[in-house]
């Protein structure tokens, strides 16, 4: 009898839109099986899932609600990820200095952007298998190292913030899979506005090409989609 051959699941938080679809279509396109999450239905999203019938499974999720976390945790009972990809996120206005900002919005950032991310791969990383990957979408604007401009400061500060909450849960959890803080370049999407270099398809095709580069690996990386190193 001939082997059943496995086909990889990927599941994408925030993919009703911009990159998080890109990766949808692109790891579509590779033969596998995703699992997208959006918060409200997305039009962009459902017109995918017509032509990719069972490979297509779109769960809502609103990352910045605990309980729904923990629903969709119970929902995906039994699954087992090859990639777990938190992609989710909100920017503020570049040129508002941290003295300008609202405490309100300064929160909603900080929580959009670190804690409900890291909640998820808290709870949602007991299914990737021991040599699947983690990855989160960060940025280059989350190296203090290479901070020499200012800018973004609210945002800057939630990527830094996920970088190290990242880094904690692997050091706590003495996990042994692949895990990647990810750079997707400057991409030409509603956040990256219409002036960003990089388009969409390259991006997401450079992202899934270093996840499976670390497929495997031990560790943490802070990388970007063409698998340069980023300072922390």
């Amino acid at each position: 009898m001939p082997e059943v051959q496995h086909q990889p699941t990927i599941l994408i938080a925030g993919a009703s839109r911009g990159i998080g679809l890109g990766l949808v279509r692109e790891y579509l396109a590779r033969g596998w099986r995703v699992i997208a999450t959006e918060r409200k239905p997305s039009p962009a999203l459902a017109a995918v899932a017509t032509d990719a019938g069972a490979n297509l499974v779109i769960k809502t999720l609103d990352i910045n609600d605990r309980a729904n976390i923990s629903t969709l945790a119970d929902d995906l009972d039994g699954e087992s990820l090859d990639v777990l990809f938190v992609n989710a996120g909100v920017s503020d206005n570049p040129k508002q200095t941290i003295n300008e900002i609202s405490t309100e919005e300064f929160a909603h950032v900080m929580v959009t952007n670190a804690l409900s991310p890291l909640r998820i791969v808290e709870t949602l990383s007991p299914l990737v298998r021991k040599d699947g990957s983690v990855a989160v979408m960060s940025t280059a604007l989350g190296s203090i190292a290479n901070n020499t401009d200012g800018g973004y400061e609210t945002y800057r500060a939630s990527k830094v913030a996920l970088n190290m909450l990242l880094r904690s849960f692997v050091a706590r959890a003495g996990e042994q899979r692949s895990f990647l803080a990810l750079m997707p370049g400057w991409v030409k999407t509603d956040m990256g506005g219409p002036d960003a270099p990089v388009e969409v398809s390259d991006s997401v095709r450079g992202l899934a090409d270093v996840v499976a580069q670390h497929a495997g690996k031990q560790g943490l990386v802070f990388v970007d989609y063409q698998g340069n190193t980023i300072p922390w």
